[in-house]
């Protein structure tokens, strides 16, 4: 019997009583896949020795990533900053990256991803693209709306429909686009919500959060299923 791929699944960053944490919606989500979820500490020096040792790596979400690692500018609205995750998480991006390491990078994994290679954030969603569709609810609770896919697409491919229903969490999102990567959804607004990365086996990222619905709706654990499904067919 073939072993489970282990997946390696970023937490937040450190707390104050010395923790770290994920949300179990994630775990599940992998197992309900085939995986074997292992929790990765974003601070870690050893990032190139944890991830080498992962047949897939998950990219999770969470608070801003500090303007300063784009150039970008501090604004009031900016949350959970954490620069211990931020660089930890920058080195597991480069290792993904350069080892080809097959990934899936939700919300701000998707971020990391384009700021790594040169990218930019909009630091508050409202403030370019208005509030006709809401990323997130006031207090930042998840809220849900549509999203259209572009054909052609691995994530057209997956989900198989040319739009679906999310839930998302965020209240920034891509500006200026790496020229390594490809746009494979927006929602009505224009926000970016979707991008794969070229010449890499299998790296997909969303905006939305997938793992908030996946146990309900087969569209979003189909992602899972994806990831886990291409590390098995090319082992």
């Amino acid at each position: 019997m073939a072993s489970k791929p282990v997946i390696g699944l970023t937490t937040y960053g450190r707390k104050e009583n010395d923790e770290y944490k994920l949300p179990v919606l994630y775990i599940d989500a992998v197992r309900r896949a085939g995986g074997l979820p292992v929790l990765i500490p974003p601070d870690a020096n050893e990032a190139e020795e944890v991830c080498l040792r992962m047949d897939g790596i998950i990219l999770t979400g969470g608070g801003d990533i500090n303007p300063r690692c784009y150039n970008g500018i501090v604004h009031e609205q900016n949350y959970n900053n954490d620069n211990e995750r931020d660089q930890g998480e920058l080195r597991i991006a480069a290792v993904i990256l350069e080892k080809k390491i097959p990934a899936l990078a939700i919300c701000r994994g998707l971020q990391i991803l384009n700021i790594h290679l040169g990218g930019t954030l909009y630091e508050h969603l409202s403030e370019t693209y208005g509030e006709d569709i809401l990323h997130r609810l006031p207090t930042r609770v998840a809220c849900n709306h549509k999203v259209g896919i572009v054909p052609g697409t691995k994530l057209a491919e997956i989900v198989g429909q040319a739009e679906i229903e999310v839930f998302s969490w965020h209240h920034q999102s891509l500006k200026e686009v790496a020229k390594e990567m490809t746009v494979t959804a927006k929602s009505s607004d224009g926000v970016i919500e979707g991008i794969e990365i070229n010449n890499h086996p299998w790296l997909v990222g969303v905006q939305w959060h997938p793992e908030l619905s996946a146990a309900k709706d087969i569209l979003q654990q189909r992602l899972f299923n994806a990831l886990i499904g291409f590390i098995q067919k090319n082992r």
